[in-house]
């Protein structure tokens, strides 16, 4: 008995010699707390579990193997053990961050989603796996009070709010930045088609008019963030994606992340043929942004953005070909080839720095430029430009009349300097070769610039209840040189607005944990373009003022059942003032001019719901929807009253309805159902779209291949129902001789698309 007994002893001794207990913890990758509850496997092994403090033991020997780390609402993350691991922290990431949990980035004091007293809507990572990834702009159509016009992947128009809709082509009076750099012009042009999503981190929407913090911004302000990373990782992910109508995407990635430094590089190619003819697109983008450390007090961000497009533009339909034949392209553009190609570039760099304990400063320089052509059917337009500014701001935590506040103050200087020419388009003399260049026809100079000088307070007044001060003081100039003497005309000249003061005032109030009311009061505007100030005998309408727009809004943000519920309310109002329209004094021949006020008033609705459908399937329900009720309070425009008509190119409401679900194996599936209202075509509200319905679906699988490498392989539908709509629209567009007035841009009918990516971390 005694043998027996030293003979286990020694077996005993011999296995403690080659194998021992090792601890783990697990932490939330964003908030960094410990995890409990997180299963450890080993193949498809339980092997035991996290407690409270986020540990969990293992019985591991010096020979690596792979484990897998599965928790409720986290992503797996497959690692390597042994017992000389030297990582002994692992970091999961959430499946879906509850929205209150979300730290808004975009507001001079960043402050949690609930707490802030405005609507803002927040676009994660989650949210964009939703959709095809062709467009950036897709996922923003899923967020209340946002409609985008997508007449093309090239040609979108976004309104917030109905601020925005009267707009022909493009996007204007929005703010847009990207990790705080500037992608608007110094006018409010904007276009985030440039920007690939598998580049950005999370978009953030403040919705309404947000002068107080960015300047000019009737609308509202769109703020993209690059990818980040809070852990010492490299990877790389190759993807290729392939749909109808010979679309392509490819994209490649790479990162690498210290304790002190970080880069991202992303490259991504986008062709498609389109659905209409004239509807060839082709774009490549490249991005790098990273981070670095240069001491414990300062730390320094950095951002370089090019894209190249060529895309040609089927453009607008009238009523019987958008029915009868959506497929076609317009018949001048057709002939002429129109299309757009141009080259950006965008470069910037901020540093933050800790001047105390509780005083920063952040400072961005930023530079780009655009170099563009456009042939169109009437004319071929040439444009170059360069832009350049600084934004400084300060925050400090402080006590305020002994209470616990924060201040930030600072301020933007933009200049832009930008010169424009057009050419007679000679299509018509050579049939089948599409645009030929002709004489010039123009030929400006414009110097823009703009400065803000901003400040806000919070003050908490109590624990539950908070108050927001803030406003912004702007000045706008620019100065026009007429290049071209051939017409006898000259349009050179120097104008500048009044300065221009744009307070905000708001307020949140905890009435229980977790759920919160809120009021503001904000002002904001829009300056007129350069093109709305001339007039025809080229000079410079003086007179002309900016639009005004104020807005009051209430609302309530609430979670119920441990944040796993979630509810937001908003109802507001907005009065713009000094409506900017383009008035006829003459045949073909308008001037922009001050006419008219308008009132947006509407309602807007969030909800979704987190729930574990069994031990191994999350599911994610969601509702958002927007009613409308826009008009004109006073509208007089070539002698026409369209005072109480509603306002053109908003739908009436808009409703989402969808489900996101999750399993522990590594499926994924989305569903996303839209309903959209009729929409006014004009001011006389003579002309209406049809409301319409989309279904889309999409359902991805990933799983590990090799050791570190993953394979997600994925695939879906847009437009289940082949419902035919207008999927953008032209607002009061005007006939031509007999032809009818071209309203219509025709959605894709029923699409498929399909792709698969590889990931590779170490």
């Amino acid at each position: 008995m005694k043998k027996y007994f030293i003979l286990l002893l020694f077996i005993s001794s011999v296995g403690q010699l080659f194998s021992q207990q090792v601890q783990f913890k697990v932490l939330n990758r964003l908030s960094q707390q410990p995890i409990a509850a997180v299963n450890i496997y080993k193949g498809a092994e339980w092997i035991t579990v996290s407690n409270k403090e986020g540990q969990f033991i293992v019985n591991l020997d010096s020979i690596s193997e792979n484990y897998i780390l599965k928790a409720i609402g986290y992503q797996n993350l497959s690692v390597q053990l042994s017992s000389t691991s030297g990582e002994r922290v692992f970091y999961l990431s959430t499946l879906v961050e509850a929205l209150s949990e979300v730290q808004i980035r975009s507001t001079n004091i960043p402050t949690g989603l609930q707490n802030i007293s405005s609507s803002i809507s927040v676009i994660r990572a989650a949210e964009f796996r939703r959709t095809d990834a062709t467009n950036i702009l897709e996922s923003l159509n899923n967020v209340p009070g946002i409609y985008i016009n997508q007449g093309a992947l090239n040609t979108n128009k976004i309104n917030i709010r109905g601020i925005g809709a009267r707009s022909q082509y493009s996007t204007n009076r929005i703010q847009a930045y990207y990790d705080g750099i500037p992608l608007s012009t110094a006018e409010g042009e904007l276009t985030l088609d440039d920007f690939d999503q598998e580049a950005v981190e999370r978009v953030e929407i403040i919705k309404g008019p947000t002068s107080s913090v960015y300047g000019a911004g009737l609308g509202g302000s769109i703020n993209l963030y690059s990818k980040t990373s809070i852990k010492a990782e490299t990877s790389a992910k190759l993807g290729s994606q392939f749909g109808s109508y010979n679309t392509q995407k490819h994209v490649l990635q790479a990162s690498n992340s210290t304790e002190n430094s970080s880069i991202f590089a992303t490259f991504s190619s986008l062709e498609s043929d389109g659905y209409r003819e004239n509807g060839n697109y082709d774009r490549k983008s490249a991005l790098v942004n990273g981070a670095i450390s240069t001491s414990d007090k300062g730390k320094l961000s950095y951002i370089a953005n090019f894209t190249q497009l060529k895309a040609f533009i089927p453009s607008s339909l009238n009523k019987n070909d958008y029915l009868n034949n959506p497929e076609s392209a317009s018949f001048t553009w057709k002939q002429a080839q129109g299309f757009e190609s141009y080259d950006r570039g965008l470069l910037g760099g901020s540093y933050t720095h800790s001047l105390s304990d509780n005083f920063t400063n952040t400072t961005s320089i930023f530079i780009s430029f655009r170099d563009a052509y456009e042939p169109r059917p009437f004319d071929i337009l040439k444009e170059e430009s360069v832009s350049a500014g600084i934004r400084t701001k300060f925050n400090l935590a402080t006590q305020l009349f002994k209470l616990p506040s924060e201040i930030s103050f600072g301020a933007q200087y933009y200049n832009e300097w930008y010169e424009t020419g057009t050419f007679k388009n000679l299509y018509k003399d050579f049939p089948g070769q599409g645009s030929v260049l002709g004489d010039r026809l123009s030929n400006n100079e414009q110097d823009r610039n703009y400065s803000n000088f901003f400040a806000q307070i919070n003050l908490d007044l109590t624990e539950k209840w908070s108050l927001e001060v803030g406003a912004n003081l702007n000045t706008t100039k620019y100065s026009l040189t007429d290049l071209f003497s051939s017409d006898q005309i000259n349009q050179s000249g120097n104008y500048s607005f009044e300065t221009i003061f744009s307070p905000r005032i708001g307020s949140s109030y905890e009435i229980v944990r977790g759920k919160n009311i809120y009021a503001s009061i904000s002002q904001g505007f829009s300056t007129p373009t350069v093109s709305e100030t001339l007039t025809p005998d080229g000079q410079i309408n003086t007179s002309l003022k900016p639009e005004i727009g104020t807005n009051f809004e209430v609302g309530f943000k609430g979670n119920w059942l441990d944040n796993n519920l979630y509810i937001e309310l908003s109802v507001y109002s907005i009065q713009i003032d000094n409506l900017l329209v383009a008035q006829r004094i003459a045949e073909d021949q308008y001037i922009g001019m001050n006419a008219g006020k308008t009132n947006h008033n509407g309602i807007e609705f969030l909800t979704n719901y987190n729930f574990q459908l069994s031990k191994s399937i999350l599911v994610k329900p969601y509702l958002n929807a927007a009613f409308n009720f826009f008009e004109f309070d006073q509208f007089i425009n070539d002698d026409k009253d369209f005072s109480g008509n509603k306002l053109p190119g908003v739908p009436k409401y808009t409703m989402n309805v969808g489900v996101d679900l999750k399993t522990f194996n590594g499926f994924e599936f989305f569903a996303n159902f839209r309903n959209v209202g009729e929409l006014p075509l004009n001011d006389a509200n003579s002309e209406f779209t049809d409301s319409y319905n989309l279904l889309n679906f999409k359902a991805s699988y990933s799983f590990k291949i090799y050791k570190s490498f993953e394979l997600n392989l994925y695939g879906g539908v847009n437009n289940a129902l082949d419902e035919q709509y207008a999927a953008s629209v032209v607002t009061n567009a005007v006939a031509f001789g007999s032809q009818a007035p071209r309203y219509y841009y025709p959605g894709n009918p029923r699409n498929y698309y399909g792709g698969l990516q590889l990931s590779y971390g170490f």
